[in-house]
Formats: C-alpha cells, sequence, structure tokens
C-alpha cells in the first residue's frame, strides 16, 4: 500500500487530468481514505522494531528497525525510501529524489537532503556503537542535486567522546560533490534510545531535558 501512495504521490504533482477527472479522482481518494480512517487501532502502532530476543532484526540496518521513518521506511509513503548501505567505517546512502522532493527547478529541495544526511550519519554512527538524538546539523550546498539522478551519500565518524559523536558526509553525483555536511549527536545507551522511539511522548519527555540541558564541555574534545 505505502508504494502505491508513492506512486499517487509522484503522480500528483507531474500530470495534469481535466477538472472534471482530477475531480472524480479526488471522490474516489476521499472514499479509499474514509475507508482506511476506520482501521485506526487503538493503541498507536510501534515506530521502532526492537530487535528480536535472540538476535538483531533481519533486513537491511535502520530500515527493518523503523518502518515508518520518514527517510528510509518502507511503510512510509513520505520516503523514497533511501536504500542504506553499512560499509564500514562507512554508511552509503542511495537516493534518486523524483519531481515530488523537487526544490528550485529541476534540483532537489535542500530539506529532503538534509533530512536524508541525518539517517546516514545515524547509519555512520551505528557502525561505530556510539548513536544518539540530533544536536546540530550543518548542510552547505556546494551545487544543485538534481531530481531523477542517482545521488550518493557517505557519512562517516570523524571524533567520538564520553558524551558526543561527530560525523561528516557529502553526496556525490555523476561523480561530482554536490554537497557536504557535519554532524554532533548526543550519546544515548541503546536501551534509552528505545525508550525515547517507543511513541510514549512522555518517555521522550524524560529523555530531552537530559539532552538539551547538558553543555559540550570543551574538555569532551580534547
Amino acid at each position: 500500500m505505502a508504494e502505491e501512495l508513492r506512486r499517487l504521490i509522484r503522480l500528483s504533482v507531474s500530470t495534469a487530468p481535466p477538472a472534471e477527472e482530477t475531480a472524480a479522482l479526488t471522490a474516489q481518494l476521499a472514499a479509499v481514505a474514509d475507508r482506511l480512517e476506520a482501521h485506526r487501532p487503538e493503541v498507536p502502532l510501534p515506530r521502532f522494531m526492537g530487535p528480536a530476543e535472540d538476535g538483531p532484526a533481519s533486513g537491511p540496518p535502520l530500515q527493518a528497525s523503523m518502518p515508518f521513518d520518514i527517510v528510509v521506511g518502507g511503510f512510509n509513503p513520505l520516503a523514497l525510501p533511501v536504500r542504506l548501505v553499512f560499509d564500514p567505517p562507512r554508511a552509503l546512502g542511495y537516493a534518486t529524489f523524483n519531481l515530488a522532493y523537487e526544490g528550485a527547478p529541476g534540483c532537489v529541495h535542500g530539506g529532503a537532503l538534509a533530512a536524508t544526511f541525518d539517517i546516514v550519519f545515524t547509519g555512520a554512527n551505528a557502525i561505530a556503537e556510539a548513536t544518539g538524538p540530533t544536536v546540530r546539523l550543518d548542510v552547505r550546498y556546494r551545487r544543485p542535486t538534481l531530481i531523477d539522478e542517482e545521488a550518493l551519500f557517505e557519512a562517516w565518524v570523524t571524533e567520538v567522546t564520553p558524551r558526543r559523536v561527530f560525523s561528516r558526509g557529502r553526496i556525490v553525483q555523476g561523480g561530482t560533490m554536490t554537497v557536504e555536511a557535519e554532524g554532533e549527536f548526543a550519546i544515548l545507551d541503546h536501551a534509552r534510545i528505545h525508550q525515547m522511539a517507543s511513541g510514549r511522548r512522555a518517555a521522550f519527555e524524560r529523555a530531552v531535558p537530559e539532552i538539551s540541558d547538558t553543555p559540550v564541555d570543551p574538555g569532551d574534545r580534547a
């Protein structure tokens, strides 16, 4: 279903049916949405799938554990999804953005690129076994990244301190670097990360003050 919704999103920004056909299609989609809405569960679906009791989750890294993620989630129609690959010490993200992600004419929107960097950095941090929430993400757009052409995201960890992990990355498209990025992330143990991702707002709010209120000690980077 998510794949068909992706197709609808793509077609909704790249086709131009006549007004009568648009109205008929809208009515059909509204009916489908009404049917789907009737199946809302009383308990929200889990947004994060923890590892199995007898080992790690199967499937590609992060995609298997975050099926509803906005970048790599196979069940989220807003995601391409980006294909994430672990190639230690680097994490690689392969993406061909379509018209739904266009910013300037013919170019990928910078926000879509920044969001993708965030998750590819998470992959690199996971390889280094130093994962946690994003504290800072700096993106430098050196030249346009084109839609409908594969872009390769590369990310790697440059430094790990007791409380922070620092990562760098770039986009290469057609053999040319188009974007550079740097990220800083707070380090939390896996149990805390799973708790934050459980979907319960109270658990998230208990963890966030500890992250946001803790200043970075310059000595951490020594």
